[in-house]
């Protein structure tokens, strides 16, 4: 029997490469994107600003004008207003059966609200992200490719630890921490899925 599978990543590890993986071989949902979708359609706020927001921890004045414009609505930063909505996405998606949720602190939320979900963390060595990073941004460039990965790490543990009282990618944390690099995305896939198929 599949189960919620949550999914928290270091950048270039290949998370999203697994999560997509895992949910075709398990047949169920796999959302990302759809949740920043969902988020902007929810709080009237457009995409791009979401995704330049959610999981950068310095405030958007535009963005933050934004949500202040909306009736009702009245909260210190952007993040805030985007991680409420969000949360809310996160467990009616979750409420709806099995299904791989890529970040956003879904772990936690989950957690929270007592909904049962198996929580994994992709990390690899710097080399093998270097490598994923270059295919993603097109740069060869070693110093810039560093730069870009400790930019999007420290962004992603910044977000989690201001919505969350846990350590992003403390292995105490999740049900699972997989090093893509050493096992490669096809053993972290085939693990995740054995986990999630597992009786109680």
């Amino acid at each position: 029997m599949s189960k919620i599978i949550t999914l928290s990543r270091e950048y270039g590890a290949g998370g999203h490469s697994i999560g997509t993986q895992v949910a075709e071989k398990l047949g169920i949902p796999f959302y990302d994107r759809d949740i920043v979708k969902a988020t902007a359609k929810e709080s009237g706020l457009d995409v791009e600003l979401i995704e330049k927001e959610e999981e950068d921890s310095t405030t958007t004045n535009t963005l933050l004008k934004s949500i202040c414009a909306i009736p009702g609505s009245y909260y210190y930063d952007s993040q805030d207003a985007i991680h409420e909505v969000q949360k809310a996405i996160i467990i009616n998606l979750a409420k709806k059966g099995p299904c791989v949720i890529l970040g956003r602190c879904a772990d936690v939320i989950l957690k929270e609200a007592g909904i049962e979900s198996l929580n994994v963390f992709i990390h690899a060595d710097d080399l093998h992200r270097a490598v994923r990073v270059s295919e993603i941004t097109g740069s060869k460039n070693a110093t810039e490719l560093q730069k870009i990965i400790a930019k999007r790490d420290s962004s992603r543990h910044n977000y989690y630890n201001h919505h969350t009282s846990q350590k992003w990618g403390d292995s105490r944390n999740y049900h699972m921490t997989l090093d893509s690099g050493v096992l490669g995305y096809d053993t972290c896939v085939e693990l995740i899925v054995a986990a999630a198929q597992k009786e109680d």
